[in-house]
């Protein structure tokens, strides 16, 4: 999968972190931790015209998948921030571990993850896969994992084909302001 060089594994973490706070025995399902860090992208998108993770999107046998925080689950790499917070997979759980604060977080960002937390943390992995079968910018990819654009999201979610173009050249042009000032 590709990896997004700019991808903020802090925020990520604290992403995570907000899901695994409020999980029984802070424990989750990584494939569920994954689809509804999915959700509070695509809502962060309809809402604001930009993704709260600033990760890849592949779709999946199971449906969209956040292409950098799987790799960070099934791979354990990272800079720390993920891994100070969220375990290695025990099975096929994931726990919180560590707490990464909410800096990266804004205000609004919070309260879209705890919306997102209320009307479908109650659904099982299973659950949250077949939803997002029923999005129109995942395409059943045969076995493999197939890229979706952001251009593509923007579109599924009801963007004109300018407002979805303007969405992506804004992450676009985001990710380069933040590699430059990175190095």
């Amino acid at each position: 999968m590709q990896t997004v060089e700019t991808f903020n594994e802090r925020k990520a973490a604290q992403i995570a972190a907000r899901f695994l706070t409020s999980a029984p025995g802070r424990t989750l399902p990584y494939m569920k931790l994954i689809k509804l860090m999915y959700l509070v992208d695509r809502e962060s998108i309809r809402r604001w015209g930009a993704p709260a993770t600033d990760d890849s999107y592949y779709a999946m046998n199971y449906g969209m998948v956040l292409s950098r925080v799987k790799e960070l689950i099934n791979e354990g790499e990272g800079t720390g921030a993920w891994t100070e917070t969220v375990s290695a997979p025990i099975g096929y759980d994931v726990n919180l571990v560590g707490d990464p604060g909410v800096d990266e977080l804004s205000r609004a960002e919070r309260a879209l993850i705890d919306e997102i937390q209320a009307t479908y943390g109650h659904l099982t992995r299973w659950d949250l896969s077949e939803l997002t079968h029923t999005f129109p910018e995942w395409k059943h990819p045969n076995g493999g994992a197939t890229p979706v654009r952001l251009f593509r999201i923007a579109m599924a979610l009801g963007f004109s084909d300018e407002e979805a173009r303007e969405v992506e050249r804004e992450a676009s042009g985001m990710r380069r302001m933040r590699g430059l000032t990175s190095k």
